[in-house]
């Protein structure tokens, strides 16, 4: 019955979520991020001791993931027609101390999880995420079409 509910929930909030992504409304961050810990929550089957410990440990992880590919992003960024040389070295040898950082950090990821949930688990997480991208998409495009 429990998992009925946790279904429904995140059945209200996708579609709440999906709304407040409407281009002119803006769109609710937190009722966003709501929708997500749900659909992430409820596909890995997180009991209640799990969840309140895999949470900590993935949004640490996903705030510094988030963080390094936005520096990596912004070191593909040309303002500039042409960047010199020695620029561009050093641009491309920051772009990999950051892959390899987010490798690292990766492993420590994993291990930490390790102690929370199992290791399948952890192969199921790593697509979650665009999982629930293309879920909010498609429920967007869906409502737009009506």
């Amino acid at each position: 019955m429990k998992k009925y509910a946790l279904i429904a929930l995140i059945f209200f909030l996708a579609i709440g979520a999906t709304k407040a992504q409407r281009p002119g409304e803006g769109y609710d961050r937190e009722k966003l991020e709501a929708a997500r810990v749900a659909f992430i929550t409820t596909r890995l089957d997180l009991k209640p001791e799990q969840a309140q410990k895999f949470w900590p440990i993935y949004n640490v992880f996903n705030d510094s993931r988030e963080k390094s590919l936005r520096e990596m992003s912004e070191l593909g960024r040309v303002r500039d027609t042409q960047l010199s040389e020695a620029e561009a070295k050093s641009r491309l040898t920051r772009k990999f101390e950051i892959e390899r950082k987010m490798i690292v950090d990766e492993e420590k990821f994993v291990k930490d999880l390790s102690s929370v949930i199992t290791f399948n688990q952890i192969i199921q997480l790593n697509g979650l995420s665009r999982e629930f991208a293309r879920h909010i998409y498609q429920r967007r495009r869906d409502d737009d079409k009506k």
